[in-house]
């Protein structure tokens, strides 16, 4: 089936259709394009809760050609979706309040085909707060949030269910849902309490169907009852439904949507993962999703390595993918360039804004070695030019416990665009502005010299370790040791042509001299706002 590539918009049509479920850390968007290739025809993304949605802004993002919902000062988007999709994706939301339901149905009424409330599952994460199966026993709070919604938008609302203990209460609840003007109700066959080992009540659904008028969308029949294509379509009849919807089937292997048999499991995860890459997907949410594809596989060797991985460079690695991912980086990477230039913005040159030098900068511990900084760079340099040592002022913004901060050195103001989740973050990227604004260098390692301290880790001991691991300052010290002679020649070098030289890894003095300057003036450095640097002291210690 071929996609929609954002032409004419028409509504949402529920009947004769197979979908894919509302899945949490599954229904991401490389994942509904994915099923949209194989044949899919509407998807659904995972639950969002209404209280998270109202906390984003809509952004047009040029880079990727998406638009996506984000939170201020985030790094990724709580949502993010493109025109390949827009005439096929409903956007699933949790919610207990009908006017919160609609403020979220509002912002994304523009960028999605439909609005489905969840009000089946039956996890704590969707229930606490009176959200997903917890409404199925407040009949009155679901038709006001769906009556709401209907009365409120342009485009179908839904909203999916799961069946109560009594065939009763269930065909009274449906009819009561049918009433409120839905566009549809996708039904969940079995009890709340209910898991997926226990068999799917395909007769409820069936009694449902033939009580109202409007499309039924039957949902649980992942394997007892569908395993290939073909089962979808003994599924449809069993329940007598006009469309079906998959979570699990299609979560292990999302080619069961293609009409002419499911691709071998490598097929699926290339594919997967070249959408994951063009999208920039969080690397946590691709190793997730792989995971699932793989299932018992995960205990095979490479499974194991999948474990191991911390970047989609790395998970590409694993599928011969490396090439592809380098050539989107660098396609990126130029077209970030080619906006910034029509915007009059660069990240490499300060811009003055109310007196304070500004990058967007942001810092990345990992990307420095063990005992180098931006902030403990700033510092020597400030010693050996005589200049006061650097003040920091760091501000917490409340409601996301994001940090800003600013620095002064020679009472001239430096800091990052950027909101960083903690306060040293921040810091660091407020001391990597000023170097960079200076002409200096902010000791981050080249991205190669990087990456293969990463290898040495995964090489020596298995795994990769946390940035901060003793294994991990173990290596990088073992590594280093026969590059101290060159580094020493460098200073000295660097001393003859009268420079005060910030030097990178490969060039920065000792960094046994760095720890030491600090703790010769701890309690100065430990507050950040002590007396100016002794004179004497510091020509003991550029000596």
């Amino acid at each position: 089936m071929t996609s929609n590539m954002g032409g004419a918009s028409s509504r949402l049509d529920y009947a004769n259709k197979v979908m894919l479920a509302p899945m949490v850390r599954i229904g991401t968007l490389p994942a509904r394009l994915l099923a949209l290739d194989y044949g899919a025809d509407v998807v659904y993304c995972e639950e969002l809760i209404d209280h998270s949605m109202l906390r984003c802004q809509r952004v047009e993002n040029e880079l990727l050609d998406t638009i996506d919902f984000i939170k201020e000062q985030a790094h990724h988007p709580v949502f993010r979706t493109c025109a390949k999709e827009k005439d096929r994706v409903v956007f699933q939301m949790g919610t207990a309040d009908p006017e919160r339901a609609l403020k979220v149905a509002k912002l994304v009424e523009g960028d999605v085909a439909g609005i489905d409330v969840n009000m089946g599952c039956p996890k704590e994460y969707s229930t606490k707060g009176g959200m997903g199966a917890a409404l199925l026993s407040n009949p009155e709070k679901i038709k006001q949030i769906l009556t709401t919604l209907v009365n409120g938008v342009s485009i179908p609302v839904t909203c999916k269910i799961r069946i109560l203990p009594k065939l009763e209460d269930t065909l009274s609840l449906v009819k009561l849902i049918e009433s409120t003007g839905v566009a549809a109700v996708a039904v969940h066959g079995r009890f709340k309490e209910e898991r997926p080992r226990h068999p799917v009540h395909a007769d409820v659904i069936k009694a449902i169907t033939q009580t109202v008028s409007i499309p039924v969308i039957a949902n649980g029949g992942s394997g007892d009852c569908i395993k290939r294509y073909e089962d979808i379509q003994r599924f449809r009849e069993a329940t007598g439904a006009s469309s079906v919807m998959l979570a699990r089937a299609a979560q292990w292997n999302f080619s069961i949507f293609r009409p002419e048999g499911m691709l071998p499991q490598d097929d699926v995860i290339r594919d997967y993962l070249r959408y994951a890459i063009d999208y920039d997907n969080v690397a946590l949410n691709s190793k997730y999703i792989l995971q699932q594809i793989l299932q018992a596989e995960q205990q095979s060797p490479r499974g194991q390595k999948l474990l191991a991985t911390q970047s989609l460079r790395e998970m590409c690695a694993l599928w011969n993918m490396v090439d592809y991912y380098d050539e989107v980086m660098v396609r990126r990477q130029a077209r970030r360039e080619e906006l910034e230039r029509k915007k009059g913005l660069s990240r490499h040159e300060p811009r003055l804004v109310d007196g304070i030098y500004t990058m967007h900068v942001e810092y990345i511990r990992k990307e420095y070695p063990s005992a180098v900084s931006p902030k403990t760079i700033l510092l020597d340099w400030s010693r050996r030019e005589y200049l006061p040592q650097p003040t920091y002022e760091t501000v917490k913004q409340g409601i996301d416990a994001k940090f800003h901060s600013v620095v002064t050195v020679d009472d001239k103001r430096y800091a990052s665009s950027f909101w960083h989740k903690a306060k040293k973050l921040a810091e660091q990227a407020a001391a990597s502005v000023c170097l960079k604004t200076l002409g200096l260098h902010d000791g981050k390692l080249p991205a190669k010299e990087a990456k293969d301290d990463g290898k040495r880790h995964v090489e020596t001991h298995g795994k990769t370790p946390s940035v901060e691991s003793p294994q991990r300052k173990k290596c990088r010290t073992e590594d280093t040791g026969e590059k101290v002679a060159a580094r020493n020649d460098n200073e000295s070098e660097g001393k003859k042509t009268g420079q005060s030289k910030i030097q990178t890894d490969a060039e920065i003095k000792d960094t046994e001299d760095v720890q030491q300057t600090l703790k010769a003036d701890h309690e100065v450095t430990k507050n950040g706002n002590g007396e100016k640097v002794d004179t004497e002291k510091c020509q003991h210690l550029d000596s």
